[in-house]
């Protein structure tokens, strides 16, 4: 049974008061800075000002971090402000190796038909944005993963025999880009009342990635509504952290897992 710890909290100021060195896996999105109505949070900062506040909560992630340890950033960009995710990443590198880039597909089209779900861009000069960034950050850059966790099988099954690394086995590596749809919903206000979360099954992903074994505990800074600690206690972590400003959101993550 996972435990949580799930505080009314600014992060930085939260995370300066655990233990250093104690967390095996951090999944977070913080605020884009991109003019998302949130409750309580202005999306409207200055960009210098986001960028030295990513860095405050950057070195607090780094701290309480275990070497061995993987921190997985979900963030997207708009067509306003499109570079910002890589200064994100530009300013994080004091902190961190960037280890990994992986692209959330949102959505796709294959031939004719469409599948997963996008917001559409009204533009004469720019095309539909349908995928946002994760970026797995490591202390050292040589942090081993459990690739074949989140496996694909062979579409030829003549590779298994083939390639000397398979070992039998009939999967491989997902690679790079998930494609993870938002599930379907009828009423925002009821069954998501957050602008900006990530799925479920995203963080399970990052999760398993890292290895449910090794990750024993686990981190979001920016708890939102809590999918983050939903994936947790679905994939039996023992130990769950959250951070949250918004008492309305934090009350919907308890509620969701059901915490009073």
């Amino acid at each position: 049974m996972t435990k949580f710890d799930l505080r009314l909290e600014d992060c930085v100021r939260g995370m300066a008061g655990l233990r250093a060195r104690t967390v095996d896996l951090v999944v977070t999105s913080p605020p884009y800075n991109l003019g998302i109505q949130y409750g309580k949070y202005s999306d409207r900062e200055d960009r210098l000002s986001y960028l030295k506040w990513s860095a405050a909560w950057a070195q607090q992630v780094r701290r309480v971090l275990k070497t061995d340890g993987s921190f997985f950033l979900n963030i997207g960009a708009a067509p306003s402000n499109p570079m910002l995710p890589h200064e994100i990443v530009f300013q994080l590198r004091d902190f961190f190796v960037l280890q990994n880039t992986i692209h959330w597909i949102k959505s796709i089209a294959i031939d004719d038909r469409t599948f997963g779900h996008f917001k559409p861009i009204s533009s004469k000069r720019f095309l539909n944005d349908c995928h946002e960034y994760i970026f797995h950050f490591t202390k050292t850059g040589r942090v081993e993963i459990d690739r074949l966790a989140i496996g694909v099988p062979y579409q030829d099954k003549s590779n298994i025999a083939r390639w000397g690394h398979t070992g039998g086995s009939d999967k491989r590596c997902r690679g790079n880009t998930w494609f993870i749809p938002y599930q379907t919903i009828q009423s925002r206000e009821k069954e998501r009342p957050h602008p900006a979360t990530f799925p479920v099954q995203l963080a399970e992903w990052c999760i398993k990635l890292q290895g449910v074994s090794r990750a024993r505990s686990m981190l979001d800074p920016f708890l939102g509504i809590g999918n983050s600690a939903v994936a947790a206690k679905d994939c039996g972590l023992r130990k769950f952290a959250g951070f949250e400003i918004d008492e309305t959101y934090l009350a919907e993550a308890k509620r969701r897992l059901g915490l009073k």
